[in-house]
């Protein structure tokens, strides 16, 4: 049976890095994915000398969850060129560190309510929408070229018609992948893995966390609704890295016991 690389997101209780990588190697984890929603993580905040010392140190290694509001495609110029520059220098550092991925969703922008409907700025303004997901793929390859890192696109509540010219575009370079979050996935009635599994060979990532319909999302593994086994499956057919992706330590640790006692780590 192929060995599964799990890891854990940075949680609140943590502070800071080393932390974090204290509480993965007492879990017997593989990783820690950092958050760039939290401002220890920002590019100008990540040491590459600190990442690669504080990973050797605990035995573990990194990846990268772009902050969630984080948007290249803004019709906004300066906004747009803000998150740009945001990615290139993350790719940068994640190439000087061996950092395999960064993790990012896809904003859906801004929306105009009308007496009998909504309209979707991206959708109605599509053209301009694609061509800012072009240049967004174009200046991360060019910042990327020669290294090993993967930009991965996760769902979330359910791709929209324009999101999935986009992501075609994006998949265009073999930069751009996909993560599949098996919660949100389960909790948007499983909408988008026609899409995932039509690119099955360009997933590398799942986050993995349980949900129900009571709860939601981010139970601890074993507590919720989502086909567990059959995402386990996937990670190692697919070969991807696996996020447990709790928000506090207990429910972490939950999730850690629930994989041993069902012999998958």
């Amino acid at each position: 049976m192929k060995k599964l690389r799990f890891g854990m997101p940075v949680l609140l209780e943590c502070d800071g890095m080393r932390e974090s990588a204290a509480l993965c190697r007492s879990l017997g984890l593989d990783f820690v994915e950092l958050n760039m929603g939290l401002p220890a993580y920002q590019p100008g905040k990540l040491n590459p000398a600190e990442l690669q010392e504080t990973a050797a140190e605990y035995g573990i290694f990194w990846t990268i969850h772009t902050d969630g509001f984080l948007n290249p495609f803004d019709f906004n110029p300066y906004i747009a060129e803000a998150a740009r520059k945001t990615v290139t220098e993350t790719l940068k550092i994640a190439g000087s560190c061996s950092i395999p991925l960064l993790n990012m969703h896809l904003s859906k922008g801004d929306t105009f309510t009308l007496p009998d409907r909504k309209v979707n700025l991206y959708d109605r303004y599509r053209e301009e929408y694609l061509s800012l997901v072009l240049r967004f793929r174009e200046e991360c390859k060019r910042t990327a070229d020669g290294s090993d890192v993967k930009i991965l696109i996760e769902n979330c509540s359910g791709y929209t018609d324009f999101q999935k010219a986009a992501l075609e575009l994006l998949l265009e370079s073999s930069l751009f992948g996909l993560t599949l979050d098996a919660g949100h996935s389960y909790t948007a009635g499983h909408i988008d893995e026609t899409l995932i599994f039509a690119h099955r060979n360009r997933l590398h990532h799942i986050h993995f966390h349980d949900a129900d319909p009571e709860h939601g999302n981010h139970l601890a593994l074993g507590t919720g609704d989502v086909d567990k086994l059959q995402i386990l499956a996937l990670a190692r057919s697919s070969d991807c890295t696996v996020v447990l992706e709790t928000k506090t330590a207990a429910a972490l640790a939950e999730s850690v016991q629930w994989l041993k006692q069902m012999n998958h780590i």
